[in-house]
């Protein structure tokens, strides 16, 4: 049987191209990191060597290879292959590529592999433009995407295609292509050991960023006259950009599912981390604040509402105030929520409250409790037996009925004895007694 890397032609490419073109890999077998989908048996090495192309996404952070992926795709299938980027394509493109793919079969018999980079980018009406051919057979699809495909691509589409998770590169795999790039491509240079681990660390498991940098090292070598890359030539060529070698290269949703646990845990410290993380990775400020208003409601609730309170106040504030100085105010905001009384009775009554309205019946509003704005409905008795809690004592109609008359006994709302939420569990306790003796 032949191999992966014999069902590959290899691609040439031009010798001033950038460095991330020179080095991209013509074989399955030069692709570096990915293991667990590319290893001996994995899902996409068994892809490759059973020649049956099928649609799929390739879900991951930058620079992990999904564009080479693709390309080795369709060199392994024979298939003409066809790039679209969803930043700057719309349906146009896509029948253009349709009618392309149409042109080759009808010439050669010879299948197409359509890439779509950023896939989540393409609005619900381009996605569905994909679907009839994608069915028919005429287009192996393959999207790209850095977001969650669960959120951002079409059911319809996502049902239709498998999802592969790829990974950052791990330390020792951006080593490998470190040491590929100075062999092929850097000859001349000789690193530092300190310089070579900061630009590992500055890729942030990103290959392409790697050799970006790479490139740039070069160029500024060969302007200093220079052989030898040390911590001082990469601070004078990257300048500002050479901030932090320390991120971890997470996803973004596992960073903010970090964060709300952070402050779900009373922990202000790890909050401020994950915070601020997020801030330096380029996270838009009033997301964060949007979602802290989400913690505010849901992990806090009726144990301190002066919460949410603050939590929106902030966020107004950053839309006064701006960069950099409006994040100050959502950092006291966060502090704030991770160091409140906790509770989440009222998210638990919530959706225990949707749960039973989704399944139970339309069940009539008691005639005691309706409106009654005209003659007829007062006539008809809608109000009447309406007991005004203002005028009763303790301003509280004790033994009254506010749910529908044959509604089950429901208490979804539980508080607990946490924060304000302790006394109002006194308060409640206090109004079912009066209720029982109203019995």
């Amino acid at each position: 049987m032949s191999s992966v890397s014999d069902l590959l032609t290899p691609l040439q490419a031009s010798p001033h191209a950038p460095l991330a073109e020179l080095l991209r890999p013509r074989t399955l077998d030069e692709v570096i990191g990915q293991s667990h989908l590319l290893g001996p048996g994995k899902p996409l090495r068994l892809a490759f060597e059973s020649r049956q192309p099928h649609s799929m996404i390739l879900w991951g952070p930058p620079g992990v290879g999904k564009t080479t992926l693709a390309r080795l795709m369709a060199d392994a299938f024979d298939a003409e292959f066809i790039a679209l980027s969803a930043v700057f394509s719309g349906v146009k493109d896509i029948r253009e590529a349709v009618a392309q793919a149409q042109l080759t079969l009808a010439r050669s018999g010879r299948g197409t592999l359509l890439f779509v980079d950023e896939v989540h980018r393409f609005n619900k009406a381009q996605q569905d433009a994909f679907l009839p051919y994608v069915e028919q057979g005429l287009l192996t699809f393959v999207g790209a995407t850095t977001e969650n495909p669960s959120f951002e691509v079409n059911s319809a589409l996502l049902s239709r295609a498998s999802v592969y998770v790829l990974k950052s590169l791990s330390t020792e795999e951006l080593g490998q292509l470190f040491q590929r790039a100075r062999d092929r491509a850097l000859p001349e240079l000789s690193f530092d050991d300190d310089a070579r681990d900061r630009l590992i660390g500055y890729a942030d498991g990103d290959a392409r960023r790697l050799l970006n940098v790479l490139e740039q090292i070069k160029t500024a070598a060969a302007t200093a006259g220079l052989t030898r890359v040390d911590t001082a030539l990469l601070e004078d060529a990257l300048a500002a950009d050479l901030r932090r070698f320390d991120k971890g290269g997470d996803a973004f949703y596992d960073q903010i599912s970090a964060l709300h646990k952070s402050v779900r845990g009373s922990d202000p410290d790890a909050s401020l981390y994950w915070f601020v993380r997020m801030l330096d990775g380029g996270a838009d400020p009033l997301y964060l604040g949007r979602r802290m208003v989400r913690m505010a409601s849901e992990d806090i609730g009726l144990a301190d509402p002066r919460a949410l309170e603050l939590t929106l106040n902030a966020c107004a504030t950053y839309e006064r105030l701006g960069s950099p100085e409006g994040e100050l105010a959502l950092a006291e905001a966060l502090i704030y929520l991770a160091c409140a009384a906790k509770s989440n009775a009222v998210y638990v009554a919530y959706n225990a409250a949707r749960a039973f309205v989704a399944k139970d019946q339309s069940r009539p509003v008691p005639e005691h409790l309706r409106n009654a704005p005209t003659k007829l409905m007062k006539e008809l008795g809608f109000g009447r037996e309406y007991r005004y809690a203002h005028d009763e004592p303790e301003a509280y109609a004790a033994g009254e009925n506010y749910f529908p008359d044959d509604m089950p006994a429901v208490e979804w709302y539980k508080p607990t004895p946490r924060g304000l939420e302790a006394r109002i569990s006194e308060k409640l306790s206090h109004l079912r007694e009066l209720d029982r003796k109203a019995k």
